[in-house]
């Protein structure tokens, strides 16, 4: 398995090379339960969301997916945190005895913890396995950590490797742009984000599809815009490209000009 490509779907558009394995012990278990612990942004508040592992669903990586649709949330507030009445009412809805009602506490207890310090925005856990013994136990765990949290996260964000990323895109954030590879062939380039979503529906709106999303912000140069329109012409997909300049936001329009003339 080592240095081979491994490809799933949660890798976009390419596959990545396996350099760490985790080997761990599988323990013998009754059943499987998908969580997951993230924001309800409805609610403003936290939400833990569970549901029933089965077959089909055990071949979805995206375990977030299928408990937006088939799971049972928990709200809960930010301050309080777990409370025994949470655990106790996750408790019973996964059929668990009172021996038990300890073990899933300090599973919940700990996920918190590591869901608020780690500024965590989703957490999952795929499995949720009760053993023979009753006690359930994780037996894998998927973060996601809130990018504007690096300084405040660096041991987190020092394990970054950008070897495994898309590199356009780690070469867009060197340069102060934020841009994601789409599956279009239509490339754009936006100043401000919500003027940069909304070009992308209008294109969607339009029948095309967008190659990328790219918002150059605020302060960009002339050097920024050089760097922006590379990328997006650097991209074999692209076969046309917009260009949906707010001129107010990013200063002088001759600067924009000169750029389309330097390349």
């Amino acid at each position: 398995m080592l240095n081979r490509q491994a490809v799933s779907d949660t890798i976009r558009y390419r596959s990545l090379t396996v350099n760490q394995v985790l080997v761990s012990e599988s323990p013998i278990h009754q059943e499987q339960w998908h969580l997951a612990m993230t924001v309800d942004r409805e609610n403003y508040c936290p939400v833990v969301i569970i549901s029933k592992h089965d077959d089909n669903s055990s071949q979805d990586e995206t375990v977030l997916r299928n408990l937006r649709k088939r799971g049972t949330s928990f709200t809960f507030g930010f301050s309080e945190g777990i409370t025994e009445d949470l655990i106790s009412r996750i408790s019973r809805f996964l059929g668990a005895g009172r021996a038990e009602e300890t073990n899933i506490g300090h599973i919940l207890t700990n996920l918190y913890k590591i869901f608020r310090e780690k500024d965590v925005t989703l957490l999952e856990i795929s499995s949720l396995a009760r053993q023979n013994t009753g006690l359930f136990t994780c037996l894998d765990a998927t973060l996601v950590v809130d990018d504007d949290a690096a300084k405040r996260q660096p041991d987190i964000f020092g394990l970054r490797d950008t070897t495994q990323e898309v590199h356009d895109e780690v070469r867009a954030e060197q340069h102060g742009l934020v841009y994601i590879k789409m599956e279009g062939n239509i490339g754009n380039i936006v100043n401000g984000a919500g003027l940069a979503m909304a070009t992308n529906d209008a294109i969607g709106l339009h029948g095309g599809a967008s190659a990328n999303f790219l918002d150059a912000g605020g302060q960009a140069t002339k050097e920024t815009m050089i760097q922006a329109l590379g990328i997006v012409m650097g991209d074999e997909r692209v076969k046309a490209i917009l260009i949906n300049i707010y001129g107010g936001v990013l200063g002088e329009p001759p600067m924009l000009s000169e750029t389309e003339l330097t390349l």
